[in-house]
């Protein structure tokens, strides 16, 4: 039990950090230094993947618990995704302090030249002190005025279903291994094509919209208004996406141990 907590805290982690990527590029918006934001959403990234390593082999711990003591561990997978759900949510609460904690960042990165320096630099007591300064609590005024108008809903319904298949993908992975375990090999190895192919969608279908939806507003084509409601709208997105991985997750394991006699 130990162990599932752990997961889903790196899970929260993951899922947080993720999202909160969208708070660093409208900080590049607002200030003019998108090149600058996208180097930090980088090191934000790399928060997230080292989670997922260290996610991953708990995760696979608790498969083979699961097959040794013969016991369905679906719940324990559904309740790691409730936790990237939880992570999501957290991430658009935060969203407005990170925008503005995001914009120290830049303006840090810029002055000191490099990563390594600006950590040296800019991460002190005295600055850790001072992040309370930046909190921002959604106001119901800023609510009030979030529209969908002008954010492509084609792009919302990508974006949902590629975090889907993403948040999804290895948990039925896993979950297959039990369903087929003469295929054992087989099926963990289809990991890598599944998630694979979201983030080929995700790359092709997503991302372009998003650069060019930004790069409008660089140009100064679009308001930052508008900027800011399609980022929050593809957070929501994302949650949704993290909702309706419950409901792939069991489906999508038939369907991976179904698939992987195939191969031989």
């Amino acid at each position: 039990m130990d162990a599932l907590w752990l997961i889903c805290l790196l899970t929260f982690i993951i899922h947080t950090t993720e999202t909160l990527t969208y708070g660093i590029r409208f900080a590049g918006v607002q200030t003019g230094r998108i090149a600058v934001a996208m180097s930090l959403v980088g090191i934000v990234l790399l928060l997230s993947r080292t989670s997922n390593l260290i996610q991953g082999p708990f995760t696979g711990g608790l498969m083979d618990q699961a097959a040794i003591e013969h016991f369905d561990p679906s719940t324990y997978l559904h309740v790691i995704i409730a936790a990237s759900s939880l992570g999501t949510l957290a991430a658009i609460v935060l969203f407005p302090t990170f925008v503005q904690i995001s914009k120290r960042m830049i303006s840090h990165l810029e002055l000191a030249g490099s990563i390594p320096q600006m950590i040296r630099t800019a991460v002190t007591v005295e600055t850790i002190r001072r992040v309370h300064h930046h909190v921002r609590i959604p106001s119901w005024q800023a609510i009030s005025r979030f529209r969908i108008k002008g954010v492509p809903k084609r792009l919302l319904l990508l974006n949902a279903l590629g975090t889907a298949i993403y948040t999804s993908s290895v948990l039925s992975v896993l979950y297959a291994t039990l369903l087929a375990p003469d295929y054992k090999a087989t099926v963990l190895m289809s990991s890598g094509l599944i998630n694979g192919f979201a983030t080929i969608f995700m790359t092709i279908l997503v991302d372009p919209q998003i650069a060019l939806l930004t790069e409008k507003a660089m140009q100064g084509k679009t308001t930052q208004q508008s900027i800011r409601d399609m980022y929050l709208w593809l957070m929501i997105s994302r949650f949704i996406g993290t909702i309706l991985a419950q409901f792939l997750l069991i489906p999508a394991a038939y369907w991976v141990a179904w698939l992987s006699p195939l191969f031989h």
